[in-house]
C-alpha cells in the first residue's frame, strides 16, 4: 500500500486507526509521527517500507471550525493532503447524549475547554448528567472518516454505535469517553473495559474505518482492472 497521512496529532487515535486498517487489509501497519511548526500528523505505512518523512510545502491550517463531523474531518484531511502532497485520511467523532440535546456533539474533544484532557471532559459530562438516572442516559457515538487527495477528491465513510452513559467511569483501556460508554451491543462493559479487538468490532471508529478501508480497497481493484 502507498503511505497514508493520518491528519491527527492524537497518538491514541493513530494507534486505533492503524489497528483497524491492519485488520481490514490483513497487513501489518505502523504510524510515524511527523511534525511541522504548528501541528503534528502520522504517516501510516507497512513496516517493511523505509520511512521517509514527507516534505512540508505549507504549514497546515487544521482549526476544527466546522459545524458537522464531516466538515471537521474534511478540514483536517484537506489541509494535510495539501501540505504534504499525499492522500490524507482523517476522522471527526462526536458523543451525542439524548438528555443533553445532543451535547457534547461536534465539540466532544473540547467539551471542557480547548485544551481539555480526557479526564476533564469525562468530569464535565458526569456533572451535566448528574440529574439523570441510569435509564435516562441514552447516547450514541458517531464517526465520519474521510480520505482526501491533494487534488480534492474525497472518499467518505461513517460509523455509529448506540449505548448508555455509565454513572461512573470503569476500565483502563481506550481513551476519551470510553470509560463512560456502555454499548448496547456489548455485555454491560464500557469500551474501556474491553480489549482493543472487542471494541473495534462494534465501535463507531471501527465501523467508519472498516468502511473506508473497503472503499479504498475497491478503488485500488478498480484501478488495476481499468
Amino acid at each position: 500500500m502507498r503511505p497514508l497521512v493520518l491528519a491527527s496529532g492524537n497518538a491514541d487515535k493513530a494507534r486505533e486507526v492503524c489497528e483497524v486498517l491492519a485488520d481490514a487489509w490483513n497487513t501489518a501497519l505502523v504510524a510515524w509521527a511527523v511534525e511541522t511548526d504548528s501541528a503534528q500528523c502520522f504517516v501510516i505505512q507497512t513496516p517493511d517500507d523505509p520511512f521517509v518523512a514527507p516534505a512540508v510545502t505549507d504549514d497546515p491550517d487544521v482549526e476544527e471550525s466546522g459545524a458537522t463531523l464531516l466538515e471537521n474531518a474534511r478540514i483536517k484531511a484537506a489541509a494535510w493532503a495539501k501540505a504534504l502532497g499525499m492522500r490524507a485520511i482523517a476522522d471527526d467523532t462526536g458523543l451525542f447524549v439524548d438528555a443533553l440535546n445532543g451535547e457534547p456533539g461536534v465539540r466532544s474533544a473540547r467539551y471542557a475547554g480547548e485544551h481539555a484532557s480526557y479526564a476533564d471532559n469525562v468530569e464535565r459530562l458526569l456533572e451535566a448528567l448528574r440529574p439523570f438516572g441510569p435509564s435516562e442516559r441514552h447516547a450514541h457515538f458517531a464517526t465520519v472518516a474521510i480520505a482526501v487527495d491533494p487534488d480534492g477528491r474525497e472518499i467518505v465513510a461513517r460509523g455509529e454505535v448506540r449505548g448508555e452513559i455509565a454513572m461512573q467511569p470503569a476500565g483502563d483501556g481506550g481513551f476519551g469517553y470510553d470509560p463512560l460508554f456502555v454499548p448496547v451491543e456489548g455485555d454491560g462493559r464500557t469500551f474501556a473495559q474491553m480489549s482493543a479487538a472487542e471494541k473495534h468490532a462494534i465501535s463507531h471508529r471501527g465501523r467508519a474505518f472498516n468502511d473506508l478501508a473497503a472503499k479504498l480497497g475497491q478503488e485500488c481493484e478498480d484501478k488495476e482492472q481499468s
